[in-house]
């Protein structure tokens, strides 16, 4: 079914957020849809006035899906949205749950664009090789998890910026707004946030695999007064090791259900 799902969401999302085709609502969402971005509303009635209004606002917007990963009922999409033609746009990672052919549920992280990232390198793109969006059916899941777990889990909870020897791979390629490319950037970027943040905190809610990308949906907090941000990391592997990183954070305002 996973591949269903990935069809079904990827095609729902184009037909409404690209075509403004509102019947893809009737057909695709569940009665009880939930949404879980703030601001946002449950049910399909919801998704029609979320959609309606974008597309009024902002008439000419384009929107590209860059990859979409899918495991079981979760299909992550990864997308370039501009809601004004020759500005940036926005970084956006939408989460769907797919349950009897229907989309009930979905989590969002936006970010603006930078003009230009840390590391010079767009927030989209795959330099990896081989230079493809899409997850690689050949590569096995189960171990791309298990080396992208070990990375995130030993540096994030266990502070151990030495797992980037480990398990990840120079060229490092980052997609991110601040991060400069290579492990010893992260390295000293991580050493960095543990001794200004000593009781920052990771919660994974959902990891996301298919092929050799790996995602990360969790809230970042710096100390426990913090609210901290809503953050999707995306992880390629390729021949035993992480090579490549991509992110969405959004700070988190008030109550968030994550």
């Amino acid at each position: 079914m996973t591949a269903a799902n990935k069809e079904l969401v990827v095609h729902f999302y184009e037909e409404l957020f690209r075509h403004g085709n509102l019947a893809a609502v009737d057909e695709f969402v569940g009665i009880d849809y939930l949404d879980h971005s703030p601001g946002f509303a449950d049910g399909p009635a919801a998704v029609r006035n979320v959609v309606t209004g974008i597309r009024s606002g902002h008439p000419g917007l384009s929107l590209t899906v860059e990859r979409a990963i899918a495991e079981d009922d979760l299909v992550l999409l990864h997308t370039h949205a501009v809601l004004e033609p020759g500005t940036p746009g926005q970084a956006i990672v939408s989460i769907y749950r797919v349950r009897d052919g229907k989309v009930v549920e979905h989590w969002g992280v936006t970010q603006r664009v930078p003009i230009r990232t840390a590391s010079g390198n767009d927030m989209f793109s795959t330099l990896s090789s081989p230079r493809r969006q899409s997850p690689d059916p050949s590569a096995s899941t189960a171990e791309s998890r298990r080396i992208a777990e070990a990375l995130f889990h030993e540096v994030t909870a266990g502070r151990d910026v030495t797992a980037f020897d480990r398990h990840a791979a120079d060229p490092y390629h980052r997609h991110t707004a601040h991060s400069p490319d290579g492990t010893g950037a992260a390295k000293d970027q991580f050493a960095w946030a543990f001794a200004a943040n000593p009781e920052l905190n990771v919660s994974v809610q959902r990891v996301i695999a298919e092929g050799d990308y790996v995602a990360f949906h969790h809230h970042l907090r710096p100390n426990p007064h913090d609210p901290g941000s809503a953050v999707v990391d995306i992880f390629r592997v390729r021949d035993g090791k992480v090579v490549e990183h991509w992110d969405v954070v959004q700070p988190v305002h008030g109550d968030a259900v994550f």
